[in-house]
């Protein structure tokens, strides 16, 4: 709405100034999430080292904190091989597909109140659907490889990913139920009030419901403990293996801007996305919803990367039944017991 008004005010014509405002705005959110993005793997490389008791990125740059720009020039300058066996258009267009979907995902998500690139009603449901069609590009790649191991790592993925979307998409059924809309800034809205974080959708009955939906956001994103789609033991390197240079890179970026999409997820549903914790001044002011929001991504990015450092990996039949043994039931029973909450105790309250 800024860039749209400055554009007019300028003389510009209102439909061409809004396309270029939104244009404008998408490139600089990208660029933003892309400087984030850079500083969360490095975080990730500190953390699992911190736990390892060694140093990990501590060169390129003040405290190795260019490491990922070096890492980054790496790639981009590398030889990108294609195998003479593969279908090489589908090759080419399989990471093109992962990084895409995974930026689309980004266009529904508030940051603060008003700042949302596409506030649309069904917010929700259009992130559900981005975060399901991320396994296509996957799978695309495995079968595209032409070799057994990124194919067997493309079936893997489909199972897994198939598997713990049955589980979130009840979870979030709960919260919908809570809000009463699929808008996602409604969803944060609701969760207001003079308590501050008690008011919080963690603090009510939803409370199972995080742990579920953050272990299942792990196997979404094929995170340790269950990455087993990237086993190296059985699968050299999975899906990705015939991969290099800047195809290898728009996969890890694809994963990694999911990671933090489902760490934004477990901070809107649950914990009040921009929300402060204390409702009390100045800590509760608008212009501070930004970093409270980004506070609970850092703090859910941590809880991901102490689970890969510290959690031994998943056997695949102990994948499977904590999906469809433990988790689905459980979720398909705190929905009836959510539902039966929202109409029959809530009202009196």
């Amino acid at each position: 709405m800024l860039f749209t008004n400055l554009f007019t005010g300028l003389g510009m014509n209102h439909s061409l100034a809004w396309f270029i405002s939104q244009a404008l705005s998408i490139l600089i959110f990208d660029v933003v999430l892309l400087v984030m993005i850079a500083y969360l793997l490095l975080a990730d490389r500190k953390i699992w080292a911190a736990v390892q008791m060694r140093r990990g990125p501590n060169v390129v740059g003040p405290f190795g904190l260019l490491q990922t720009f070096a890492d980054l020039t790496k790639f981009l300058l590398k030889e990108v091989i294609i195998p003479a066996g593969s279908n090489k258009v589908i090759f080419m267009i399989a990471p093109l597909v992962t990084v895409i979907l995974a930026f689309a995902g980004w266009a529904v998500v508030p940051l603060n109140k008003g700042w949302v690139i596409s506030d649309i009603n069904v917010g929700i449901l259009y992130l559900f659907a981005m975060s399901s069609l991320g396994v296509y590009g996957i799978i695309m790649a495995g079968w595209a490889s032409n070799s057994k191991y990124p194919f067997l790592s493309a079936l893997r993925a489909a199972a897994q990913m198939v598997s713990y979307e049955v589980s979130i998409g009840f979870v979030i059924i709960t919260v919908l139920l809570f809000a009463g809309s699929l808008n996602l800034s409604r969803i944060v809205e609701a969760q207001a009030g003079s308590l501050g974080m008690l008011n919080w959708n963690v603090f009510s009955i939803l409370f199972p419901m995080l742990p579920i939906f953050f272990v299942s956001a792990l196997a979404e994103t094929n995170r340790p403990p269950f990455d087993l789609v990237e086993a190296e033991s059985e699968l050299v390197a999975g899906f990705f293996v015939e991969y290099s240079s800047t195809p290898f890179l728009l996969f890890f970026l694809g994963e990694y801007l999911s990671i933090v999409l489902m760490c934004a997820m477990c901070s809107i549903l649950f914990l009040g996305g921009w929300l402060s914790p204390v409702n009390i001044w100045p800590l509760n002011i608008p212009e501070l919803g930004i970093f409270w929001f980004l506070a609970k991504i850092c703090f859910f990015f941590f809880m991901f990367a102490m689970v890969k450092a510290m959690v031994p990996r998943y056997r695949y039949d102990q994948l499977m039944r904590l999906g469809w043994k433990v988790f689905l039931p459980t979720s398909l029973l705190w929905v009836v017991l959510t539902a039966g909450w929202v109409l029959f105790v809530r009202p009196h309250l």
